[in-house]
């Protein structure tokens, strides 16, 4: 693999989720080391895809209680919780 800018890292991340729906999981684990590498914060793009199984999350469960955003992946199951702010 030979090394990018951040910049570069930075709009191949932008358009890397312009479109989430369509990847795949070794896609979006490969982007998320990638920005991992180059010190770069996914934010709220981190809350498109599953952090256990790494599927996009197409039509999750998602349930709003205390203050707090509870989403389950339909693939795995596993619960994503989030502080509303």
């Amino acid at each position: 693999m030979k090394k990018i800018s951040k910049t570069e890292a930075e709009k191949q991340i932008e358009e890397f989720f312009s479109d989430i729906e369509s990847k795949t999981p070794k896609e979006i684990k490969k982007i998320k080391k990638l920005a991992m590498s180059q010190s770069i914060k996914l934010g709220d793009k981190r809350k498109l895809f599953c952090k256990k199984c790494f599927n996009p999350y197409i039509s999750p469960s998602i349930h709003v209680k205390n203050g707090f955003i509870k989403i389950i992946c339909e693939n795995c199951e596993a619960n994503s919780r989030w502080k509303i702010i």
